[in-house]
């Protein structure tokens, strides 16, 4: 059956819901299924070859095959009349220790297996099959040898390993006059299972083989028995979109309403598959617009998910519900809007389909539309995303979505769309007045360990320039997350973002509360890239604080070790950290000289405590940073530090359009050295 719409799940807040026929499975499930699979065709197709070489080999008296041997595959079962995969005779034969890896046909057509040894090496061997003459006189439609079989005592009503009779094999294969010849001798055996619960015509109906569907349903066989996973020959004529079937099997009184295992009905099928002219003969067999599988999903909510118009129309003016909703709350305009079928949204918003629905996560259709689609080439869902249908969307679910209900969801569709790199829904949604600055709800920030809360950290986490220039051109506030984006760019070592955020009004000396230091946390994420901390100690960032020291010249406390600086921490009396004890850490204590230095340039007269001197004290090579420190510092150095500080941080920033020589701007700006 039709699967619906899968996709990828991506890093976020919220895990898609599946209403497929497979997402109950775990993925281990349905790994398992994908590889017995693999497996199986590979054997099915062995198996056929194999069968088509039979034939040519025992009938070389007989007029040529048509050549259906080569054409048909079953891909129910493996093949029943194949042995065990051991060779006769050949030097390399499998032991009881020797694992079978996978089977295979060669390029001239042999079959083969691979075996693992005990000792790990691998090895090939050649399958044989032994010619079965029922099987060979089927595919032939050789009604003669069989008669002559029946006759000699061969009992075509016992099964092979998988259940099949030669009758099931005649169905499969659409061979009418075997079929005739064996209902007539064994007419008991019309509804005959194989192993999986397929009857005749449950295979038939799979091929598509219409004359012995028919024949079948005229010589007595019940329409409605189902294969284990209780889909009916109904469902899957409708599967396979043959309403020449369908309409057979309805006229012979097939149930309509029957539901599979998923509780998919054969209308849920006919949606999927965007056939109007079956969906037209179920209703007029008396099809349950209405009916709902496990997942509470009606035809139309398949219909509008798929992106079938046709029989979204068509259900719509038998009077189906365009609010309907799936057991987690979610509507089809939701599923239209979350996988970019434009025409549905329109046609769903036409009959009143109400936007404001949310889902069981809160989030509304415009939600899911501004998280959904693509940005260059990433794709973020199998089922391809459509930027232009995507943005088509937005702009026709804006209007229509009650502001209050999404500040009331916790959530703006700028998070979704910052987040998903979605810079074209981000720009369309700027331009239709939302807010640049909302927050995330406490408990949806709660759900990434950072505690993020606005737009702009998103984009800033995912190094998206562009929609960093958006949000904050359309006046977001770089200072409202717990911890600062700023120091975000600074850990990424990204230039760019810290530029855009230093211009935009980010503050160079933020601290993180939840983690508090007696010097700024930009310092303290920068102290690993020496050229970033000097462009913040460019535009006035407070080194100062970096050599405040309680302690002073006595000996330090031993503290214990601190926890990450990346996330924020819940101690109820946070300890303040120093920055001797931060420079003191193991993975920035080799640092230590080369900060120290940096530091000095943007300080005047301070003294160092006793632990930095013991770590310049630690490398010889750093006594020309100890002797920069000694008191007092030139005049020169101190008066460039008085007029920096008369200029304050905002002029700082524009320091190369300020009216004053070239020279000067350049000694301020540490372009010079300070002998002048």
């Amino acid at each position: 059956m039709a699967s619906g719409v899968t996709t990828q799940r991506a890093p976020g807040i919220l895990a898609y819901e599946d209403y497929s026929l497979y997402s109950s499975l775990s993925e281990d499930e349905l790994m398992q299924m994908a590889i017995e699979q693999s497996l199986m065709d590979m054997h099915r197709s062995a198996a056929a070859q194999s069968l088509q070489t039979q034939t040519t080999t025992t009938t070389r008296s007989q007029p040529a095959a048509t050549g259906e041997a080569a054409e048909h595959r079953r891909p129910a079962r493996a093949n029943p009349q194949a042995p065990t995969a051991y060779p006769p005779s050949g030097p390399l034969q499998p032991s009881g220790t020797d694992t079978a890896l996978s089977a295979f046909i060669t390029g001239n057509g042999k079959q083969c297996v691979s075996w693992r040894r005990y000792d790990g090496s691998i090895f090939v061997t050649e399958q044989v099959y032994e010619p079965n003459p029922v099987a060979t006189a089927i595919m032939l439609e050789d009604v003669d040898t069989l008669t002559k079989m029946m006759k000699s005592g061969k009992n075509m009503t016992e099964g092979d390993r998988d259940g099949w009779l030669p009758l099931h094999e005649a169905a499969y294969y659409g061979k009418l006059d075997i079929l005739r010849m064996l209902l007539r001798a064994y007419p008991g055996t019309v509804d005959k299972r194989t192993l999986l619960e397929e009857t005749p015509l449950y295979l038939a109906t799979i091929r598509q083989n219409i004359d012995c569907v028919q024949f079948l349903l005229e010589s007595g066989a019940e329409p409605d028995i189902a294969n284990k996973s209780k889909e009916t020959p109904l469902y899957k004529a409708c599967e396979h979109k043959n309403a020449e079937i369908v309409s057979l099997l309805v006229r012979f009184n097939a149930d309509i309403n029957h539901r599979c295992i998923q509780g998919w009905a054969a209308l849920h099928e006919s949606a999927t598959k965007d056939s109007i002219e079956i969906a037209e003969i179920l209703v007029q067999g008396g099809a349950k617009i209405e009916a709902t599988n496990i997942y509470g999903v009606t035809p139309l909510f398949v219909a509008a998910q798929s992106g079938n118009v046709g029989p979204l129309r068509y259900l719509i003016s038998l009077g189906a519900d365009v609010n309907t909703q799936a057991s987690d709350s979610a509507t089809a305009l939701y599923e239209a809007s979350k996988n970019g079928h434009d025409e549905v949204v329109e046609i769903l918003l036409s009959q009143n389909a109400d936007a404001n629905k949310p889902s069981k996560h809160g989030w509304l259709p415009l939600h899911v539309a501004a998280q959904c689609g693509t940005y260059g080439k990433k794709l973020y869902y199998n089922e391809v995303g459509r930027t232009d249908e995507q943005v088509k969307i937005i702009s026709m679910l804006i209007p229509v979505t009650s502001r209050a209900r999404i500040k009331r969801s916790g959530i703006s569709p700028l998070h979704l769309a910052a987040e998903r790199d979605r810079d074209d829904a981000l720009e369309l949604l700027i331009n239709s007045g939302f807010d640049v600055n909302a927050m995330l709800s406490h408990d949806r920030s709660l759900l990434y360990e950072d505690r993020r809360s606005t737009p702009l950290y998103f984009a800033i986490s995912n190094k998206n320039i562009n929609a960093i220039e958006m949000l904050l051109e359309a006046g977001a506030n770089p200072n409202i997350d717990t911890i600062n984006p700023l120091l975000v760019a600074i850990r990424q070592g990204c230039i760019t973002s810290m530029k855009l955020l230093v211009e935009h009004g980010a503050n160079i000396d933020c601290y993180i509360p939840t983690h508090p230091t007696s010097f700024p946390a930009t310092i303290m994420f920068s102290m690993k890239y020496l050229s970033l901390l000097k462009f913040l100690l460019d535009l006035g960032c407070d080194a100062d604080s970096c050599f405040n020291c309680q302690y002073g010249s006595a000996p330090h406390p031993v503290l214990p070790t601190t926890s990450s600086y990346d996330v924020p921490r819940q101690a109820s009396t946070p300890m303040i950290v120093q920055f001797c004890e931060m420079v003191s850490t193991p993975d920035i204590s080799r640092w230590a000289g080369p900060i120290i230095d940096v530091l000095l340039d943007y300080v005047g007269n301070v003294t160092l405590c006793s632990k930095l001197i013991a770590h310049l004290d630690s490398y010889e090579d750093w006594a020309v940073i100890k002797e920069k420190s000694q008191l007092p510092r030139s005049l020169l150095h101190l008066s460039r530090l008085k007029v920096r500080q008369v200029l304050g941080k905002e002029r700082l920033k524009h320091l190369n359009t300020l009216p004053i020589p070239e020279r000067m701007i350049r000694y301020l700006d540490y372009n010079i050295s300070m002998e002048i």
